[in-house]
């Protein structure tokens, strides 16, 4: 199934007593490049995130965004240093009496040296959390997944849209090229005859010089591979694996026959249909840059 690089999805969930939120867009890009934003007490959940997404896909700019929030407040607490405190309310009052000023020392004083507190973080199982986190990652990757399924889709219609023109166009070259020769062979004769006067015209050189021609600018083989290459190309539509990067070579083959053709064919409205081809093809190029 052909999948679009371009995709986004997101999944809230409240599990275990944390709120956790997992968002994850991507655009496109040559190969898997990876980037999140997590909580920094959470920091390992960034390696486990990227090696579960790396496992579903292949190619693309992936930036994903996690948030894990405690609603039961439990997930720290708060330490006295007594020692210090009393350190304080001792020093403090050896001051007052020395400078002779009145002792108001009160709680809401001593709470004001930020050193006696200490906030240390609760051991949290790291497999627990992030089993809960991927519970929610996997319904985010699920519609992001969708999402480039559907545009893949899309994609696909439009470039089958555009190989039926290709194919067409292949047709009306093939009727067209053996015309040429003809019509050399016809201007041949005039031009012979003209300079040759009332003299016949040698037949056998004639036909010889119409034979070299013919063979020079005769494009049955590329119009034979441009058609091998549009059935290629409709069948890798079709398959389940990844082909972005097999489309992009075959891009390339559409446009090297085609480029031959132009460079052979030496008439006008086959030079029409190869500018027609080339428009087609580049198209084509846009649209599987996208496809992964």
């Amino acid at each position: 199934m052909i999948k679009s690089m371009t995709g986004y999805g997101r999944c809230q969930q409240i599990i275990n007593g944390r709120d956790i939120s997992v968002e994850i867009k991507s655009v496109n890009h040559r190969f898997f490049e990876f980037s999140a934003r997590v909580p920094r007490a959470y920091g390992y959940l960034e390696e486990k995130m990227k090696s579960y997404l790396q496992s579903l896909v292949s190619r693309g700019k992936i930036d994903v965004s996690v948030t894990v929030f405690n609603l039961e407040g439990k997930d720290s607490e708060v330490e006295v240093n007594h020692s210090l405190a009393q350190g304080y309310v001792s020093a403090l009052r050896e001051l007052s009496e020395e400078l002779h000023l009145p002792d108001d020392l009160s709680l809401s004083v001593i709470s004001r040296f930020p050193d006696i507190f200490s906030v240390h973080k609760l051991a949290e199982d790291e497999e627990v959390i992030w089993n809960d986190v991927k519970t929610v990652a996997q319904e985010a990757v699920e519609r992001f997944i969708q999402m480039r399924a559907v545009e893949g889709r899309q994609m696909k219609a439009d470039i089958e849209s555009r190989l039926k023109g290709i194919e067409e166009i292949v047709s009306k070259i093939e009727e067209k090229a053996p015309q040429t020769v003809q019509n050399y062979r016809e201007r041949l004769t005039a031009k012979m005859q003209e300079v040759l006067g009332d003299s016949n015209v040698d037949e056998q050189r004639l036909l010889l010089e119409a034979a070299i021609y013919s063979e020079k600018i005769a494009v049955d083989e590329e119009t034979v591979r441009l058609r091998s290459h549009l059935k290629q190309f409709s069948h890798l539509l079709e398959h389940e694996e990844i082909v972005g990067r097999k489309l992009d070579f075959l891009v390339q083959e559409l446009n090297r026959e085609t480029n031959t053709i132009g460079s052979k064919a030496q008439d006008v409205e086959i030079t029409g249909y190869v500018v027609e081809i080339k428009s087609e093809i580049e198209k084509i190029r846009e649209q599987i840059q996208n496809i992964e």
